[in-house]
């Protein structure tokens, strides 16, 4: 598995059990982080990535929201709508490019998801890029 993608994996545990256990546990984030990564450039961007998506949840949630038709976050598993969140703070403010973002979500929801779960999450984050893609084509 490439560095990255274990770093999103664990960015992905730590935002899962925040989810299923909310509290305000930004304070325990790079312990755990560290028992799990061994460098510390991918403890950082694992980092970078939870507090990210921490921040900007309630945004992200709601843009989700908007793209999931018949689906609101709380319906949708636990896995499923952190991945997704995840995606969706690399395709909005991250410097990984949109395909990639998608692409490692896909991978994650793979491993972890459901056996619909790498669809229903690229469909969702297919919706974020082209609702991007057309909003840059008015801009124009």
């Amino acid at each position: 598995m490439p560095p990255r993608s274990r770093a999103r994996e664990v960015a992905l545990q730590a935002l899962f059990q925040e989810d299923l256990n909310p509290r305000d546990s930004r304070d325990q984030i790079a312990p755990f982080l560290q028992s799990r990564l061994q460098q510390p450039e991918l403890r950082v961007f694992a980092e970078s990535l939870v507090l990210g998506v921490l921040r900007n949840q309630a945004e992200l949630d709601a843009l989700l929201e908007s793209k999931a038709d018949n689906w609101s976050l709380g319906r949708m598993a636990a896995t499923d709508r952190n991945i997704m969140r995840l995606g969706a703070y690399e395709i909005r403010y991250a410097d990984t490019p949109d395909r990639v973002a998608i692409d490692e979500a896909v991978e994650l929801a793979k491993r972890f998801g459901s056996a619909q779960s790498s669809q229903f999450v690229n469909g969702i984050l297919d919706k974020l890029i082209l609702r991007q893609e057309d909003k840059e084509e008015s801009e124009e």
